[in-house]
């Protein structure tokens, strides 16, 4: 900490401080600061002083935190900081190039409040960077991504309504987990009490959110990326399950997580999962993994097998 800023600049940085960390206690304060916690109190007051309301309390869990309403000093970017925050929007949200996107319009405020020079070189990426959108991403509500994370915060249990790709629709109670984004898809990870599992939904099919009275508690050592990653195949209207005759170590780099789960076999591995579109299981999934298979089911996966081979066959067929 530099030894020769002025008690104002001491006293924002106490302010900032209790800003990212509320309840900080004057030990953790004066730390922060590089002074003694005798100092750092007489921060704390210039900040009352300044009408910044400062609240404290006293205790093994007391400590000082920022009262409700306080304005807090604006936030400024360097050049390089603006520029990566237009990058990743545009990144994720191509139609923010739009001023009246919802995206768009609240880059073009963050845009305006740059200053000038910093501003100038954010505005010229934005207009003439093209992007082309990413047509597996989707864009999930951000009303009904707010009441998620909401009730993530709150841990409230929540009754959602999803309509599946196949155009299913049901209603669910759950203990939202976390929303995780995983290539430009946004997911909510849950435990089901319809299902008395683990579920993940895409976000921007779930068309209702209403918070409940009943409270959760996550799972002690919860990893959300882990467990979505382990979770996709599971759950979906239709069971599948594949026979590959090769060694699970080769077959396993070719199978995306939502395809289910591989398991090692007498005479090499099998894939057991679901899915709610077992056309797209078929027709981009399956062809894309380069070793001898057979579908064992269910029904629906076979059935889209043949007609992929169907149409195929047809293909070749006014061929020698």
């Amino acid at each position: 900490m530099p030894t020769d800023l002025s008690p104002t600049a001491r006293a924002l940085r106490a302010m900032e401080i209790l800003q990212n960390r509320p309840g900080a206690t004057a030990g953790e304060l004066a730390a922060g600061l590089g002074v003694t916690e005798r100092a750092a109190r007489r921060y704390v007051g210039i900040l009352r002083e300044a009408g910044i309301p400062v609240e404290s309390a006293r205790g093994p869990h007391g400590g000082y935190r920022l009262g409700r309403g306080t304005r807090l000093p604006p936030v400024v970017f360097t050049q390089s900081e603006a520029l990566g925050l237009v990058m990743a929007v545009l990144d994720g949200q191509p139609a923010a190039t739009d001023v009246d996107d919802l995206v768009g319009s609240a880059l073009n405020k963050v845009i305006r409040a740059l200053p000038e020079s910093v501003g100038r070189q954010a505005a010229a990426l934005r207009e003439h960077a093209s992007t082309a959108p990413d047509r597996y991403s989707a864009r999930p509500d951000p009303a009904t991504t707010s009441a998620l994370v909401a009730s993530i915060a709150a841990r409230r249990r929540v009754l959602i309504t999803y309509r599946s790709e196949s155009g299913n629709e049901w209603a669910a109670e759950v203990d939202p987990w976390s929303v995780v984004v995983r290539y430009g898809r946004w997911y909510l990870l849950c435990h089901s009490h319809r299902a008395a599992a683990i579920r993940t939904y895409r976000v921007d099919r779930i068309r209702a959110v209403q918070q409940t009275a009943h409270d959760f508690e996550l799972p002690q050592g919860l990893d959300p990326v882990a467990a979505l990653e382990e979770n996709l195949g599971t759950g979906w209207e239709f069971p599948t399950r594949v026979v590959f005759h090769a060694p699970p170590a080769d077959v396993a780099p070719w199978i995306r997580p939502p395809m289910g789960r591989l398991e090692p076999s007498a005479d090499g591995c099998v894939l057991v999962g679901s899915t709610s579109n077992p056309a797209m299981y078929a027709q981009e999934w399956l062809p894309n993994v380069p070793f001898p298979f057979r579908v064992e089911g269910g029904p629906e996966l076979r059935a889209a097998i043949a007609t992929v081979s169907a149409r195929f066959a047809a293909a070749l067929a006014d061929q020698p």
